[in-house]
């Protein structure tokens, strides 16, 4: 069965994610390494801020060739994800008319997704087009090919972002990295996928993707995004908050992750025995949380819809996600069941220490790069085999010295023999590296100085050596010449 590895990046507002998966021809994904770089300010709603981002997805690529999967290979391409404020969905309908009744084919519904995404606002980036409902002579079908028709309609979510988005993730990853991007997935959608039931999906149900800075709020009925849009909100703003009770950015998110509760608080205040008035914390905790979870209850409303047409009930994962008594505050105002998203069977985790309830958005673009036609994102070095033979091509003269032994010929000189597999392994090395620098010119300068070092990594006992081993057959030569007859020598 053919296997083919995959990388992904995804690029949040305070953290760098990136894993490496084996996904399999049968879509069976095999999650091997996940690595994570923090970062401050250098990524907001979404948008690259500054350069400090190429270093930080240099490092995370470096700590996964590192790993033991991928030791000995080289990162030459990325999945990239699309998410944060810049995210926007759009309905549009679009119509093809048939010349006759014929049969509708898969090239005909993508005419259709071209037409949709020729429709949609011209100043923004495309990220993906998705059907949400089809009809065929004006009668609803769910899937309309292999039926047959004079006129099929569409009504398509398209999914935008803004162009310098894209742009700023090629510059750092594609121009300064050198790694090539081998596709962009909306990350909303990856993670629907990931973590929605095929019931779910269908009856309707909210997606609530929780983040840092950002909450992308995403309605699905009918297997298909109705209504989708990120609210500018996130949990930071709750630890922004706390800041306003005299501490440090660093030590109130510590105190939100370890004691806060979106819950209000009940009884007395009573300061912690480390002198926190855990009591005042909530109060500020619960007050940001509850605006935040009107922010997305409302969204219902602006789509249409109400609680009764969802019977899916919502679905929430994010870093946010985690902060105690969140699910329960958004049920209680949202009137809906509520449940934390996790990964499905079809993922396979081979490290023990990765919970991948804390890595679903970045798993989730691995899963939906699974599904896209066949592309390797790292290059292994090939298999080299020694010779097994001499440089005249004798297999037996391998052993002529020791046949010279019998009649007392020198056996020094064969150091030669060493110095050759040392230059195998060098080549080797060398040959690690091309392929490394042509995958990513930015690395160059690291590379270069490490062939430098090969190239110089011979100790003086080794010159010694080799020098030994060659004057060593030249006075053997020189001895045979002058012991024996020297004319016989020169015939």
């Amino acid at each position: 069965m053919t296997e083919r590895y995959i990388v992904a990046i995804e690029t949040g507002s305070s953290k760098i994610r990136g894993a490496a998966a084996v996904a399999d021809e049968s879509g069976m994904l095999d999650v091997v390494a996940v690595e994570e770089e923090k970062l401050i300010d250098s990524v907001r709603y979404g948008c690259i801020q500054n350069i400090d981002v190429s270093k930080a997805i240099e490092r995370v690529c470096e700590r996964l060739e590192s790993s033991s999967a991928l030791q000995e290979g080289t990162i030459t391409g990325v999945y990239v994800a699309l998410g944060g404020r810049s995210l926007r969905s759009d309905m549009v309908t679009v119509a093809t008319e048939l010349p006759a009744e014929m049969e509708i084919t898969p090239a005909i519904i993508e005419d259709l997704k071209a037409k949709a995404r020729a429709a949609s606002d011209a100043s923004r980036d495309v990220a993906a087009v998705v059907p949400v409902r089809f009809t065929v002579d004006n009668k609803t079908q769910a899937n309309p090919v292999g039926t047959f028709g004079q006129s099929v309609g569409a009504r398509m979510a398209v999914l935008t972002c803004a162009p310098q988005i894209k742009r700023m993730l090629r510059r750092v990853i594609e121009e300064r990295l050198g790694m090539k991007i081998q596709d962009y997935i909306v990350r909303p959608l990856a993670e629907a996928s990931l973590v929605l039931t095929d019931d779910e999906r269908r009856l309707g149900c909210m997606f609530v993707d929780f983040g840092a800075e950002t909450t992308t709020v995403a309605i699905f009925k009918n297997d298909a995004p109705a209504y989708l849009v990120t609210l500018p909100m996130g949990s930071r703003n709750i630890t922004i908050d706390l800041t306003s009770l005299n501490y440090i950015e660093e030590r109130a998110e510590e105190i939100k992750r370890i004691s806060g509760n979106a819950m209000p608080a009940e009884g007395p205040r009573r300061p912690g025995v480390d002198g926190i008035d855990y009591s005042e914390v909530n109060t500020y905790v619960n007050a940001r949380a509850s605006e935040i979870i009107q922010n997305i209850v409302a969204q219902l409303e602006y789509a249409g819809m109400k609680a009764a047409d969802l019977p899916g009930g919502i679905v929430i994962v994010g870093g946010g996600a985690r902060l105690r008594g969140f699910s329960d505050l958004l049920g209680k105002h949202s009137k809906m069941k509520v449940r934390n998203g996790a990964v499905t069977g079809s993922v396979r985790i081979s490290d023990s220490h990765i919970n991948a309830g804390d890595y679903i958005d970045v798993i989730s673009i691995l899963q939906a790069a699974a599904r896209l036609p066949e592309t390797e994102c790292v290059e292994f070095p090939e298999e080299t085999e020694t010779p097994e033979h001499t440089a005249d091509g004798d297999y037996e003269s391998m052993y002529a010295d020791d046949a010279d032994d019998d009649e007392g010929t020198s056996r020094i000189g064969r150091g030669y023999d060493d110095d050759d597999d040392d230059d195998d392994d060098r080549r080797r090395k060398r040959s690690r590296r091309d392929r490394h620098e042509k995958g990513a010119p930015q690395r160059r300068r690291t590379a270069a100085k490490d062939d430098e070092f090969i190239d110089d990594d011979i100790t003086d006992d080794e010159e010694m050596h080799r020098s030994s081993g060659i004057f060593s057959k030249l006075k053997n030569k020189l001895t045979n010449i002058f012991d024996g007859d020297g004319d016989d020598n020169f015939k």
